[in-house]
């Protein structure tokens, strides 16, 4: 795990173009590469945008994804990502995990994900604004997956 924040005994790991994470693919012989760009596309952000506006007002996700937008890339496991987040591994076959999949399989590269970091002192899980399916998809790849993320506080 890595921290942004520079919280005790967590390291910051820095971002690297394109970073290569080989691992085998549960119940596959063949190895899959996830390769991600240094950044989040630019039409991340208004996705971000959209899936926080069911959580918050219009000033305060302006607010959020100016703060993602400025936030540095740090690196997560994928299973910690999904625990920290409350959300379910979704299935192999949901369309847009297949479509990741099928990217990591052809070695384009994916987008970093975007997150709001949860509240732990008020249980508040931490919020996937985008790359909820790229998670999922790089989880099935090897759940030990470090994936780029931007953090920022709620």
């Amino acid at each position: 795990m890595t921290s942004d924040e520079g919280e005790p005994g967590l390291q910051a790991i820095e971002p690297v173009g394109a970073a290569a994470t080989r691992s085998a693919d549960a119940g596959s012989a063949q190895y899959a590469t996830v390769l991600w760009l240094d950044r989040p596309e630019d039409h991340d952000y208004p996705a971000a945008a959209a899936y926080l506006s069911l959580l918050a007002g219009p000033k305060r996700v302006r607010a959020l994804v100016a703060a993602l937008r400025a936030a540095p890339v740090v690196h997560y496991k994928a299973k910690d990502i999904l625990r920290a987040s409350g959300l379910v591994l979704l299935p192999r076959d949901n369309e847009h995990v297949a479509r990741d999949l099928a990217r990591i399989a052809a070695g384009q590269p994916l987008s970093p994900c975007l997150m709001i970091r949860g509240q732990v002192h008020k249980w508040h899980s931490a919020q996937i604004a985008d790359g909820y399916h790229r998670v999922c998809a790089s989880y099935y790849i090897e759940e030990n997956t470090d994936i780029p993320v931007k953090v920022v506080k709620l």
